[in-house]
């Protein structure tokens, strides 16, 4: 078969790890994963009816083991929240705090974020989108499995509303540039700030965070809104 004809297999965002599922996690999947779970499919959900109400919606993609998430969850009760992650002990943790804190306003997508926005979210209908310290694939020659490339953001785009805002974070400071310049390229979003943006109030400082910033890391944070005009064109 020559390589023109052989299947390409997809880049992916993410590498599948093993992780061990702790007895919690176990127990918050199989009583909460099937009220706060939502099986992934190829029809747009029905925000209303997955969460009873009607408010803004926030996309999170890639929560790692969701304490953050859930933080946020907590302070914004006005707004509903779809978490999107691929690793299942990181989904079996935020269950477990959903369940703990008695959170009505979230719910969960284990299956690849590309796909989930390709399939699940329905276009321009997110006030928010929030990506926080995704992978950075440090090694240059792995910088093309980067999940802020140029293709992926204008698909981002295409799902938040006019107005809406898209939060990414990194501690990685390369990183940080590359989503600069890939952000500030994108016709549909315009800056909030001049370059980074100093951290929203509702992002908690993880433990990961704080004990990086003690030891004089950087932690970068970048908020850009998409234009009205954007709508017209989309």
């Amino acid at each position: 078969m020559t390589d023109e004809l052989a299947p390409r297999r997809p880049i992916r965002s993410f590498v599948l790890r093993a992780g061990r599922m702790g007895t919690g996690q176990q127990r918050a999947l199989a009583e909460l994963g099937p009220r706060f779970l939502l099986p992934y499919g190829p029809h747009p959900l029905d925000y209303a009816a997955v969460f009873g109400r009607r408010a803004p919606v926030v996309l999170e993609i890639g929560f790692g083991m969701g304490g953050a998430t859930a933080q946020i969850a907590a302070g914004r009760p006005d707004t509903d929240f779809i978490g999107v992650e691929v690793h299942e002990p990181g989904v079996g943790a935020l269950l477990k705090h959903i369940g703990e804190q008695g959170l009505t306003n979230l719910r969960l997508v284990q299956h690849d974020a590309v796909e989930v926005l390709r399939t699940m979210i329905p276009e321009s209908s997110l006030a928010g989108v929030h990506v926080f310290f995704p992978d950075p694939w440090h090694k240059k020659r792995h910088h093309k499995r980067r999940l802020l490339q140029p293709e992926f953001v204008a698909r981002l785009v295409r799902h938040i509303a006019p107005g809406g805002y898209l939060h990414c974070a990194t501690d990685w400071e390369d990183y940080a540039q590359q989503m600069l310049e890939v952000l500030g390229a994108e016709p549909a979003l315009r800056n909030t700030a001049e370059g980074y943006a100093p951290r929203p109030d509702y992002r908690p400082l993880t433990k990961f965070e704080q004990r990086g910033l003690k030891l004089g890391h950087g932690v970068w944070d970048l908020v850009f809104t998409r234009t009205p005009a954007a709508a017209a064109t989309a």
